[in-house]
């Protein structure tokens, strides 16, 4: 089991990293709530040639699915832009949200845009490193909330090599799946389960709120967070409350 966490504005993640102990470590590039292009990080060559991996974390408000050109073109720059600041400091992927659409929008444009960000980039000889699709937690518009949706997107992009899918276990409570059986489902989806993000939740099942607690204090058994992590093997990454980390590494461990 390779666990690690979310260290967001670390100015030094790989002394907070080895602080805790933990085996990889997620970070953002750039800003995450704007459009800014990623500047070079001034420990890049500590994080490329320090033995704990590290996964890169896209920015929010990126929606490559939007049938909206201006989100969609601005998106599909940013996931350009930051997959190759993830490949510069030789993270194994970047992590994106599977966006949404608006109310009437079709759904089967949203997935073919997600395609085509798979195709424009492989005229350009691919990303730097694989992009891990990450379903999310609410809006009935979603692309990536339910299994059904799941499944539409990976039609649409399952083929392409460097498309890959984290797994995050608050969203998909909140998204009203079961985590019972849940790794078996989604790869009997993908195939493939290459990143966990590992969070409880503060919210009731099939809320559609994504706000994450540790792993010991939300409304998910704690038992079944482990032996989704267990069942899962990959990655895993706390994205929980910072002030509880430590004490959600241990309880981790302690399994």
């Amino acid at each position: 089991m390779r666990i690690g966490a979310h260290l967001r504005q670390d100015e030094n993640p790989v002394a907070t990293a080895e602080d805790l102990g933990i085996d990889l470590f997620q970070m953002f590039v750039a800003d995450p709530q704007s459009w800014k292009k990623p500047q070079p990080h001034p420990h890049a060559a500590e994080i490329r040639e320090s033995p704990i991996d590290v996964v890169v974390h896209s920015s929010y408000q990126i929606n490559v699915a939007s049938l909206n050109n201006r989100l969609r073109m601005p998106s599909r720059k940013a996931v350009e832009q930051q997959a190759a600041a993830a490949a510069d400091l030789g993270a194994i992927g970047l992590v994106v949200h599977g966006g949404h659409l608006k109310d009437g929008e079709d759904a089967a444009e949203g997935f073919a845009n997600w395609r085509k960000l798979f195709e424009r980039q492989a005229d350009k000889g691919g990303f730097g490193v694989p992009i891990l699709i990450e379903n999310t937690a609410g809006g009935s518009h979603a692309m990536a909330r339910t299994l059904e949706s799941i499944e539409r997107l990976w039609d649409a992009v399952g083929d392409f090599p460097q498309a890959g899918f984290c797994l995050d276990t608050c969203h998909a409570w909140a998204g009203g799946e079961d985590l019972m059986g849940l790794v078996e489902r989604i790869r009997g989806i993908t195939g493939r389960i290459d990143l966990v993000h590992l969070n409880n939740s503060r919210d009731e099942f099939d809320s559609g709120r994504d706000r994450h607690a540790n792993l010991e204090s939300g409304r998910i058994d704690p038992e079944v967070l482990a032996e989704l992590m267990r069942t899962a093997d990959a990655p895993g990454v706390l994205e929980t409350p910072a002030d509880g980390i430590r004490a959600d590494l241990e309880f981790l461990r302690s399994r």
